[in-house]
This record gives structure tokens, C-alpha cells and sequence, in this order.
């Protein structure tokens, strides 16, 4: 129900089996062998919790699974883990980590995942995870919701399969179309009405559920018939770990299609206004008016990026000098974090561009240093590499402050070191070395702290994207390890920490810091070359 149309048209058509597709990405079967053992943990829990109350499903091939599962819901047990749930007359097939009896008979879903459903704030209505019982659900004042779309799908069709097999709550009964998701942090079930409107115009999560459905059935049936392909390829952000990329990109590079520099709703409206190709885009006037209105971009922008791609420019200039805040004490910030778990590693590189002073010894030498937990995290540990680092950090700070020196400190993309910064603070609150909240976001709010992704956004367009491995080799910068990369980082600390039950292995901890030294280097490249006369090298979007 989530997934792009065209790969459900794919995933159906049997003459696409020598399509080429992209290689099995080990980070995903990673990441599921997670999501498993976090299930399992979770499962353990509530059988200890719930006693006699709770009965699970033994593990077998799937017809045996259901009619366990029946029998079950038969005898109106509490709660039933690792639910079958029957196919229903649609087609429809799935499985509950939970089903929970509710008053009045039948059965809520409730799905455990391996991501944060929850943020700090208040709102969210929530059970402890030991009382999964729907009808106790409270306002949480310490929780609001996270979007997860793809949970709340999910739960979705679980009820309307629940509803086929007669295992539903009455339409007229307390816990109808609810659903529950136990996250990451696992201390509570997050419950929400199926009924409200969470969709854009409120539509319902049930009502977009079943119009999603009735277009995906309607995709894959074509599909498997042979008939005329109800999608086309277009390049939306699944592309990026979708088996199937290779073959789209193959047909849309050769129509040069203009999702290749416009994504999503942008191409969408392009092409109901008969732009389909890239060169179609750049032919346009930018100065004229747009040929309908455009989500997300300025209509000449759009021109200008498809310019831009044409002549193969990874980035094109908005202006002729961009603004870079720069300052005589200057640290360069990456974090490394393991999933949903834990920030792991902290690194930063500092530099004096005004030069040495007397008393800079204070600060320490000039380059590169780490702060880091190799205990699997979470980890307590995880407190004291986050103390070291803001507490270096601080004396950075202070010490610039004392010799009348300015300070900046430079990430790329902030979201992920904020939310770690914060994260961190709020978790080992009251432990030695670290700050108070508020002192944190006194940092975060500063404007000493630059985001440069904040800065290539907003000075620059990038026709190939704006991640920081795509716009550093502009500057001249290369990693040294070729395979560097978020996703292949996470197998690396696995290995790092021993987590699969081998011995730690060093080599890939050193590989780990390499990495991170890379990234902040890659990010004081990066500022340094915006800073400079090579600049000039780059062709300005009104030149092209």
C-alpha cells in the first residue's frame, strides 16, 4: 500500500523477471534481522507480564499459523502473538505481532516496529506496554505522535482483514478500526483512531487505505494479465532502495524524462501540462510564466536545474558570491548513530584560520579528534563519549570567548546532530558532563552554528542531489574508503561492537573513524571551496 505504483506493476508483471534489478542490499536484511530480534524482546516481555493472559502463535508455515490463530480467537483468549491472519476474498494477506481482545469481543491489531512513533510534546494516546488493552488509552503528557504513515497503513489493513474473518470489533463497539504500535522505545502502545483524518483534506487513514487499494489491485491485476501498464516509471524518492531502480532509470534516462531534475508532485504537474522531457524543461522562458503551478520550487529554478543537467553540472550557483558564515575559531561537527538506537560517535575538526595565539594550547592542537562509545549501543556509555565531546566543545567555545576571538561550529544537514544533541541531554540528564537542556538548545538556536546543507540549499541547485557525497567531490573532496556511505556504515559498527556475537573487530572501528574524519573534512572542504575564487568555475544560473 505504500509502495510506488510502478513497482507494484513490476513486482506483478511476469515478463519483467529479466528486467535488471538492483543488487540485495545487506543493510535491509540487516535492519530486518533487527526489527525480528526487537519482536522477539517484546514478545518475551508481555509473556511474562500477561501469564495466562497471553498466547502465541508457534512459528510454521503459514496455514498452520492461521488455524492456531483461529482457534484462538475462538476461545476469546486475551491477547494472541505472532497472529496468521486468513487471506480474505480480496486477496488480501498479513500478520499482527498482537492481536488484543477488546470489551464487547473481537480484535484490535498491534504491530511492533524497530522506529520512533512518538517525540517529545504531549497528546499521543498511549497504554503501558504490560496493559495493552485499547479502552485504558490516555493523553501521554510527555508524547505526541511521530508521522509514520506506513504504520498507520498497515493497521489499516489489518482491520479490514480482521473484518473479513469476523474477528472485528462491532462497528458500534469500543476499539473499532483502532489500531496499536509498540516502537522502538517499547515502554507503551500508541494508539490511534483509524477513523480520524490524518490524510490530506482529513481523510480518514481507513477511507485513504481503501482507495489506495483499490488502485494498487487495479495496477497489479493489469500487470499480471498482460494488459496495458497502468504506471509508467517516474522518479520519486522510493527510487533510492528500490530492486527495480535500474530498470526505471534505464527507461527514463533514455526518454530523458523530466522526473531525472524533478521529482514527485513537481513532474506530475509537469507532464499533465505536456513538459515530459528535460530538454522540454529547459526550453522554457524563466522569466514567463510557469505552464502550471509548481509544488516545492520556483518555476525558474526548475528551468534553471534542468539547464544545469543537461550540460552534466552536478551544481549551478543562484548568486554570485554565496554567504558562508566564517570565524576565527572554527569546528567542523559529524555524529555517527546506529539507527533509532544511539549516537555512537562524535567527531570534530578544528581550525584556526586566523592563525596560533598564545594560549591555544587550551583548545589543543589543530585536526581531528573523536569521542566515542564502542559499547553496543544503548549504552550508559553513551554519556560519557557525549560529556567529553560537549565538554571539549564548551571549552572551545569559552576559550574564543575569553581571547576575543569568534566561533562558529559547521554540520551538514542538522537535523541529525540536533537530534542527538537534544536526544543525549535529555537521556543521561543529571550525569557528569552533561548539560542541561537548555544550554543545548542555546547552541542549536545560536547563529555560530551553520548548517551548510542549510547554505547549498538555499545558494545553490543541484541537479544530481544535495547529500554531502554528492556536493563535496564538487569542492575537490574524495573519501579514502570507497565504499563509504550511512547505510554501509551500519554494517561496518556491527562488526565494530561484536554485535552479532563475533569478537569486535577493530579494524572496522578504525574504518568508523576514518569515515567520520572524512565527513568533517568533506564538510570543511565544502565551505572553504564556497569561500574561495574556484567558486567562480561554477556557472551561475542566469548565465545558463
Amino acid at each position: 500500500m505504500t509502495r510506488c505504483r510502478r513497482r507494484i506493476h513490476l513486482d506483478n508483471d511476469p515478463q519483467a523477471a529479466s528486467e535488471p534489478r538492483a543488487l540485495p542490499d545487506p543493510a535491509l536484511e540487516q535492519r530486518r534481522a533487527d526489527a525480528a530480534e526487537h519482536r522477539a524482546r517484546i514478545a518475551a516481555e508481555l509473556a511474562g507480564a500477561l501469564g495466562e493472559g497471553w498466547h502465541s502463535v508457534p512459528e510454521g508455515d503459514r496455514a498452520s499459523r492461521i488455524a492456531a490463530t483461529a482457534e484462538l480467537v475462538e476461545a476469546g483468549v486475551p491477547v494472541i502473538g505472532n497472529a496468521a491472519l486468513p487471506q480474505d476474498p480480496a486477496g488480501r494477506r498479513g500478520a499482527a505481532e498482537l492481536l488484543v481482545r477488546v470489551p464487547g469481543g473481537g480484535y484490535a491489531p498491534v504491530i511492533v516496529v524497530r522506529h520512533r512513533v512518538t517525540d517529545p510534546g504531549s497528546g499521543a494516546f498511549t497504554t503501558p506496554l504490560r496493559e495493552p488493552w485499547p479502552a485504558l488509552a490516555a493523553p501521554d503528557p510527555a508524547r505526541k505522535v511521530r508521522s509514520q504513515p506506513r504504520d498507520l497503513l498497515r493497521l489499516a489493513h489489518l482491520v479490514r482483514m480482521l473484518q473479513a474473518a469476523g474477528w472485528a470489533p462491532a462497528a458500534d463497539v469500543q476499539g473499532s478500526d483502532v489500531g496499536g504500535v509498540v516502537g522502538l522505545d517499547a515502554d507503551v502502545v500508541v494508539w490511534h483512531d483509524l477513523r480520524a483524518g490524518h490524510w490530506p483534506g482529513l481523510r480518514s487513514t481507513m477511507d485513504e487505505y481503501d482507495a489506495r487499494f483499490v488502485d494498487r489491485e487495479a495496477v497489479a491485476r493489469a500487470a499480471a494479465a498482460g494488459g496495458p501498464a497502468l504506471a509508467a516509471p517516474s522518479r520519486v524518492l522510493e527510487c533510492r532502495s528500490c530492486p527495480w531502480w535500474p530498470t526505471c532509470e534505464t527507461v527514463l534516462s533514455q526518454a530523458r524524462d523530466v522526473s531525472l531534475v524533478v521529482r514527485g508532485e513537481t513532474a506530475v504537474a509537469l507532464r499533465e501540462a505536456g513538459i515530459r522531457t528535460v530538454d522540454e524543461l529547459a526550453a522554457l522562458d524563466p522569466t514567463g510564466e510557469p505552464p502550471v503551478a509548481l509544488p516545492g520550487m520556483a518555476f525558474a529554478d526548475t528551468v534553471a536545474l534542468a539547464r544545469g543537467w543537461g550540460r552534466g553540472l552536478a551544481v549551478v550557483r543562484r548568486v554570485p558570491r554565496v554567504p558562508v558564515r566564517r570565524a576565527d575559531v572554527e569546528v567542523d561537527v559529524d555524529m555517527e548513530s546506529f539507527g533509532e538506537s544511539g549516537a555512537y560517535l562524535w567527531g570534530a575538526l578544528l581550525t584556526l584560520p586566523g592563525g596560533v595565539r598564545e594560549g591555544d594550547d587550551v583548545l589543543g592542537p589543530e585536526g581531528y579528534r573523536s569521542f566515542a562509545t564502542w559499547e553496543p549501543v544503548p549504552t550508559e556509555d553513551e554519556a560519557r563519549s557525549f560529556a567529553e565531546f560537549w565538554t571539549w566543545l564548551s571549552r572551545v567555545r569559552a576559550r574564543a570567548a575569553e581571547t576575543g576571538r569568534t566561533f562558529a561550529a559547521y554540520c551538514y544537514n542538522e537535523q541529525a546532530e540536533n537530534r542527538w544533541l537534544l536526544g543525549s541531554a535529555r537521556r543521561f540528564a543529571g550525569r557528569p558532563g552533561i548539560p542541561p537542556i537548555a544550554e543545548v538548545e542555546e547552541f542549536i538556536a545560536a547563529d555560530s552554528w551553520v548548517d551548510l546543507f542549510a547554505v547549498v540549499n538555499d545558494w545553490f541547485l543541484c541537479a544530481q542531489g544535495k547529500g554531502l557525497k554528492k556536493v563535496a567531490p564538487v569542492a575537490g573532496f574524495a573519501w579514502r574508503d570507497p565504499e563509504a556511505g550511512g547505510e554501509n556504515s551500519m554494517r561496518w559498527y556491527r562488526d565494530a561492537v561484536g554485535m552479532d556475537g563475533e569478537e569486535p573487530d577493530p579494524a572496522q572501528r578504525m574504518r568508523l573513524l576514518e569515515y567520520n574524519a572524512d565527513d568533517v573534512h568533506a564538510t570543511h572542504a565544502l565551505r572553504h571551496w564556497m569561500c574561495s575564487p574556484s567558486i567562480d568555475d561554477v556557472p551561475l544560473a542566469s548565465e545558463l
